[in-house]
């Protein structure tokens, strides 16, 4: 819980968004970690945390 300086629950972020299925929130989570949008330091979901936007990778094109 906030109040004791803990992130929410899978089930408290799906009630939040309107997902009833956990294991689709831990798959947008997922996503979100993926794209470097949130991290965690630990396995478990409330250990998350929102991350700065990383610029996109800028790679050299063929002709």
């Amino acid at each position: 819980m906030i109040e004791h300086g803990e992130g929410p629950t899978i089930r408290q972020i799906g009630a939040r968004v309107g997902l009833s299925s956990t294991s689709s929130v831990a798959y947008q989570l997922g996503q979100l970690e993926e794209r470097g949008l949130i991290s965690r330091t630990g396995r478990e979901w409330s250990s998350c945390r929102l991350d700065s936007p990383k610029p996109p990778r800028r790679g050299l094109r063929s002709r």
